[in-house]
């Protein structure tokens, strides 16, 4: 089955950096768009970035634009979220999705989640 394993988070003060990694098992890695998503108790889960199969397309929530990187590692099955200049507001819990449909360079949200990872930003 598909299982997608979080990890990286943790506490960091204002202006500081985490991140944040990705392990997938059960899919063909390298045909699905992946993405980040991010989720605040209480709120919505809110999408923070997407990077297509082949890391052509990368595309980012306007809150993270110039300070979030993502990428992938389709060898090690494996997608990242390099955080940088971290903001309070940027305290959630963060998640890693696959895309829905296999080898599409647009992404929509699969089904598969893994159980999160802990950011918290300290002012």
């Amino acid at each position: 089955q598909v299982q997608l394993v979080e990890s990286g988070g943790g506490l960091v003060q204002t202006g500081g950096s985490l991140r944040l990694s990705c392990a997938a098992s059960g899919i063909y890695f390298s045909a699905y768009a992946m993405a980040w998503h991010r989720q605040v108790p209480g709120q919505q889960r809110e999408l923070v970035a997407t990077i297509s199969p082949g890391s052509t397309q990368r595309n980012y929530a306007d809150s993270v634009k110039g300070r979030f990187t993502i990428s992938r590692n389709n060898a090690k099955n494996s997608v990242f979220l390099q955080m940088n200049s971290l903001k309070p507001e940027d305290t959630a819990v963060y998640y890693c999705n696959v895309g829905k449909n296999y080898d599409e360079s647009n992404y929509a949200p699969g089904d598969y989640w893994g159980q999160g990872t802990q950011v918290t930003v300290s002012s």
